[in-house]
C-alpha cells in the first residue's frame, strides 16, 4: 500500500510518499481501507520534531481516518469487514501515529461506527477536533447551560466542532475568525456574535456582549498571543481552556488571582479511557441526529501531505483539511 513516511524530523519536505507493506490485523486488532485522512496542526510539530510525542523513526504520522473495515483478527465481535468507521484516536506513546496510509491498523475499540448520514471526509474530521472540543469544553471546563463562551480561531476544525456542541447545551457563543469566509462560518455554526481577529482592539467588544461580565468560559487555540488578553476580559470565576499554543507567553497571575480564573490545559492523549468512552458516545449520538456536522475546507491527494501541511498551519483556518488516498 501507499503510505507518508517521516525518516527524519524536520521540516514538511520529509514527507515522503512510498510504498510499505499491507497491515495485517492480529487479535483483537483492525484493518480499514482508508477513504479519507484528516490532518491536524499537531502533526506538524510531531513531524517536525518539537512536540512531547516523538515517534522512532521512520514513522507515518497522523491519526484521525474514516473508512471501511477489511479485516478483523481472533476476538473481535464489534467489527465486521464492510462496516463504516471513523479513527477515534490512539492513546499513550503511540497517538497521532500511522494514519497517512490507503490502510490502517488499529485496536478494535479505537474505531467507531461511523452514521449512514456522514460522509467519510467528515469522518476524518471527527477524531482530534471533535474529541478534543468536547473535552475541554464539557469534561474540563465543565460548561453549563446559560452561559457565555468565546472561541478564538472558530473558523477551524476544533472551533466549528465547539460551537456546534456549545449549541446543544444552550450556550451563548462568540466566535472569532480572520477572513470574510471563516466570519460567515462562524456564523452558520452557532454563533451569536461573530469578531474579526485581524482588528486592531476585537476584544473590545466582548465587554459590551457580556454586558460588561466577560465571557465565563474562553477556549483558546493560540495562547501564547492571547493568554494574556483572555485573563484580562475574563468573567470572575471564569475558566480558560487552553487548547492550542506555539510558543512562550507572559502573563500576571494577579490577574487570575483577582478573579479566581481557572486556566486548564489540556492534551487529547491525556484523557483516561472512561473519558474517551464518554465523548464518542456523545460525539456518536450528534452525529447521528445530525447536531453535529464536520465542516471540510480543502480536500487534497494524499500524495500531497506536505501541501495540507502547509495548509494546516496557514492563518485563515476555515474547517477541516482531508487527505484522499
Amino acid at each position: 500500500m501507499k503510505a507518508i513516511r517521516i525518516h527524519e524530523f524536520g521540516d514538511a519536505d520529509v514527507l515522503q510518499y512510498e510504498d510499505v507493506p499491507d497491515p495485517v490485523a492480529g487479535p483483537g486488532e483492525v484493518v480499514i481501507k482508508v477513504e479519507a485522512i484528516g490532518v491536524n496542526p499537531v502533526e506538524t510539530y510531531i513531524r517536525a520534531g518539537i512536540h512531547a510525542i516523538r515517534p522512532d523513526l521512520p514513522f507515518t504520522p497522523g491519526s484521525d481516518a474514516a473508512g471501511t473495515v477489511l479485516s478483523i483478527g481472533d476476538g473481535v465481535s464489534t467489527h465486521k469487514p464492510g462496516d463504516r468507521v471513523y479513527a477515534a484516536g490512539s492513546v499513550g506513546e503511540n497517538a497521532w501515529v500511522d494514519g497517512y496510509g490507503e490502510r490502517l491498523l488499529r485496536r478494535a475499540d479505537h474505531f467507531l461506527p461511523l452514521p449512514d448520514n456522514v460522509g467519510f471526509a467528515q469522518g476524518a474530521a471527527i477524531g482530534i477536533p471533535y474529541g478534543t472540543a468536547y473535552r475541554a469544553l464539557i469534561q474540563c471546563c465543565g460548561a453549563r447551560s446559560g452561559e457565555t463562551m468565546l472561541v478564538h480561531g472558530a473558523s477551524g476544525a476544533v472551533g466549528t466542532a465547539a460551537l456546534q456542541i456549545a449549541a446543544g447545551l444552550g450556550l451563548t457563543t462568540i466566535g472569532t475568525a480572520g477572513s470574510a469566509r471563516g466570519l460567515e462560518l462562524v456564523a452558520e455554526h452557532g454563533a451569536a456574535h461573530v469578531l474579526d481577529h485581524t482588528q486592531p482592539g476585537y476584544l473590545n467588544a466582548v465587554a459590551d456582549i457580556t454586558g460588561g461580565d466577560g465571557p465565563d468560559i474562553i477556549l483558546e487555540m493560540l495562547a501564547n498571543v492571547n493568554l494574556a488578553e483572555d485573563m484580562a476580559i475574563a468573567a470572575p470565576f471564569g475558566r480558560i481552556g487552553i487548547i492550542g499554543s506555539r510558543g512562550a507567553v507572559e502573563i500576571n497571575p494577579r490577574e487570575a488571582m483577582m478573579k479566581d480564573l481557572s486556566i486548564i490545559a489540556m492534551a487529547l492523549p491525556n484523557t483516561p479511557a472512561e473519558a474517551m468512552a464518554e465523548i464518542h458516545a456523545a460525539l456518536g449520538r450528534g452525529l447521528t441526529d445530525g447536531s453535529l456536522n464536520p465542516v471540510i475546507g480543502q480536500e487534497l491527494p494524499l500524495a500531497e501531505a506536505i501541501e495540507a501541511h502547509h495548509a494546516v498551519m496557514r492563518p485563515g483556518a476555515y474547517g477541516k483539511i482531508v487527505l484522499v488516498p
